[in-house]
Parts: structure tokens; sequence; C-alpha cells
């Protein structure tokens, strides 16, 4: 008996431990244990193959907004690596240029994972993979590829961009393509397919048949309809916000967005300010213009606005895609000490943008991405290394722990899965 007294007042004094532990653990404490649980994803980081040598490459803190140790710093495991091509014409001539760009960028993702850190990252093809990877204490890659444009015309480019790792494809970027239209076509309501060309529909099923997630962010609204009445899995949207919220043609208003649930996919809401909230952005960049300028003149570069890039020669790209981080990174830092300054697009406004689709369309077809390197980047979540703060931010509104391993990963995974299964069957 006497035992037994013992026993229990032990199991007592445990149970109020508990209990205090829990009342005394402050949001920040709950959000780092949750973040530190989950497996967090973000799924559209752009690169340049110039950070992919045997001297400068991600093992590096470098100036761009992913790398491995920023990674580390803000709790990121999974990166989805992007293999981008812009839009060029659709000759031969322009296919070959841009398939030597994809390739390279292809390889460059593979020399980080085989050659120079894989001891750190390993390439995930799969969902057992992305959590035996994260298991064992390495970061994640994995491959999509923004532009089916330098694929050309031959569909068994699909296969052989599968077996260099890439699970998702977008048909098209900013500018129609031979797959289908893109979203810029709202601006002159210049239509080149009305949707998906013939050669388009035949790659949804390709896709398909490869257990390839089919990327709609960029393509035009009746693209991604004609997508989604053609595709026997479900589809993604790798970096897109809502619509209603900030009315860009890069995000999806509610009738894409409940088809995309119908469908049972996924849209991963995008860190991109523009997309997130139209007067805080413009006023802000307004006000960045004059500081940007000021500081690549300080720097003795040159610096060109976004409107102009597209008339750049080679050498010039090169040059300020080199810059572009450091300039931004000093600006930014300038700016935060001006009180004048407009506030910027920040982690509050992100998450606004996920609290209106998980309201109409649920919890499970939500995710995260950031653009990084390709022009996202907030306030809050400026690089890899504040990744924490989004968490952050979904717990002070309320989010479960279960919600939050769904939003940072866990549908996605699903969907890849699916697609996966869907892809065996077929």
């Amino acid at each position: 008996m006497k035992y037994l007294y013992t026993f229990c007042s032990l199991i007592f004094l445990f149970s109020c431990a508990e209990k205090k532990q829990d009342k005394t653990e402050t949001l920040e404490e709950k959000a780092q244990r949750i973040h530190d649980k989950v497996i967090t994803i973000d799924t559209h980081d752009d690169i340049n193959v110039k950070n992919f040598t045997d001297s400068i490459n991600y093992t590096q803190n470098l100036d761009t907004q992913i790398n491995l140790p920023k990674m580390d710093a803000g709790g990121l495991d999974v990166a989805w690596l992007i293999v981008y091509t812009g839009q060029d014409s659709l000759t031969t001539e322009g296919y070959q240029k841009a398939s030597e760009n994809a390739m390279a960028k292809f390889e460059a993702i593979h020399r980080l994972c085989d050659t120079y850190a894989p001891d750190q990252i390993e390439l995930a093809l799969t969902s057992d993979d992305v959590r035996r990877i994260t298991e064992s204490g390495k970061k994640v890659a994995m491959i999509g590829v923004e532009n089916a444009y330098p694929i050309g015309e031959d569909l068994a480019n699909f296969e052989d961009y599968h077996a260099r790792g890439a699970r998702y494809i977008s048909l098209s970027h900013n500018g129609h393509s031979q797959f289908c239209d893109s979203n810029t076509g709202e601006k002159d309501s210049i239509w080149l397919h009305n949707g998906l060309s013939d050669l388009g529909k035949k790659a949804v099923n390709e896709m398909n048949r490869l257990g390839m997630m089919i990327d709609i962010s960029h393509p035009s609204k009746e693209s991604m309809m004609q997508m989604i009445a053609l595709s026997k899995a479900p589809i993604i949207a790798s970096h897109s916000s809502a619509r209603a919220l900030c009315n860009h043609s890069r995000n999806l208003d509610d009738e894409q967005l409940l088809a995309l649930k119908e469908n049972g996919g996924v849209v991963q809401t995008v860190a991109f300010s523009s997309y997130l909230h139209t007067e805080k952005h413009e006023a802000r960049a307004a006000h960045m213009k004059e500081i940007y300028k000021s500081v690549a003149d300080s720097l003795g570069v040159d610096w060109y606005e976004r409107s102009q890039f597209s008339s750049l020669s080679k050498e010039q790209r090169e040059a300020f895609i080199k810059v572009y981080p450091k300039v931004t990174k000093l600006a930014r830092e300038l700016a935060s000490k001006d009180s004048s300054a407009p506030p910027a697009v920040n982690v509050s406004d992100f998450v606004d943008h996920i609290d209106y689709m998980v309201k109409l369309i649920g919890i499970d077809h939500v995710g995260i991405s950031s653009d990084f390197d390709g022009g996202g980047g907030i306030e809050g979540w400026s690089d890899a290394s504040e990744t924490f703060n989004v968490t952050l931010e979904l717990v002070k509104r309320g989010y479960t722990e279960e919600e939050i391993s769904k939003l940072w990963g866990e549908n996605l995974l699903r969907v890849l899965d699916e697609v996966q299964s869907i892809a065996a069957g077929l």
C-alpha cells in the first residue's frame, strides 16, 4: 500500500508539472516546437548556375535568399529548386537555346546534391524520399520546371525531364508557349490557343502518365480550367495567391480555387509582394526605387527597372543578376531605418491570403511558397533564414499543429503521392 501511494503521488506530481509547462509555454515557444517538428516545404526557389560551382555554391551563406546556411537558420527542410527558362520565339532555334539553359540548371542542382554537399542535401523524387532525408538530418532538394518552352515539340522530352528529377512542370511562363496561353494575355486580350494547344493537351496526358505534377501558376485561367478538365490527377499552383485579395493575373480567382479543390489539388500561397497587397506594394516600390538607384550608384553598378529587363543584353542581365541581391539587401537595411518609409508588405499580409483560401477551399488544399531569388520575399520572410516567422504568424492566428503541418508540406506531399499513384495505375 505504501508503494502504491508513492507511485500515485509521483503520477500526480508529473501530471501537475506537465500542466504547469503547458500553461507557461509562450506563443513563440509553441511556434518553435511546431516548426521544429513539421516538414517545411517551399515549392519555388529560383537558381543561378553561377552559384553552383566548386568555389561558389550553396554550402556558403551567399547573398542569395536561399542556400544551405539560411535553410539551417530558418528551419526550412525542403527547397524546390527551379529550372526556369524565359519565353522566346516558338522556333526550333529558340527551343534549342532554351534547352541548353534548362540542362545547365538540371546539372547545377545535381552537382550540389551529388558533388558539393551530399552530406548536407539530397535530391528527393517521392514523399518517402522527403521523409527519409529529413529524418536523416539533411536538407531536401526537389526540382520544378518553370516553363515547358525548352521541351520544344517532342513529347519524349517530358520523360527525359522526369528522369532528371523534375516532379512538376508549368506549361507556360510569361508569354504564350507552344503548349498553352499565359496569364499575361490578360494585358492585351491576345491569345494564341484560347487555352491549351493540341500539343498542350497531349502534354497533360503525358505528365499524368509519368507521374509529374502539372503546375498552373503561370498559364491563363482558360488554360488552367482546360487542364483540370483533362487531367486524371490533381494539379498544383506552385506559387500563386488569392485574386480576391489582390487583383493580379498571376493569382487565382474564386472559381479557379474552387475548381482546384474539386480536382483535389493544392495552391501554394506565394510570398511575392505585388501578388499580396497592391496598394502597399506600389507605395513601397515607389519609395524604394530611388533607394535602389542610390545604393547601386554608391557601389558603382548599373541598376535597371523590372520593365527594362527584357531589353537588356546577355552581359547586362548577368551583371544585374549578380548585383541584385546585394543592392536589395542594402536598400532594405536603409529603408528599415527610415521612419518615413511606407510600410512593406509583410508576413501578416501573406497569411491573410492563406486565411482566405483556407476558408474558401479548406485546409487540405493550401500550401506555402516564397519565389525566393525570383522576385519573392516580404518583410519578415525576406529569405530562408526567416522561415520560422511564417509558422509564428500561423500560431498567432490559431492554426493547430496538424493544420500547420498540412500547410507547410503535407498537402503538397499528398498531391505528389496521388499523382504518382495514378501514373502507376495508367
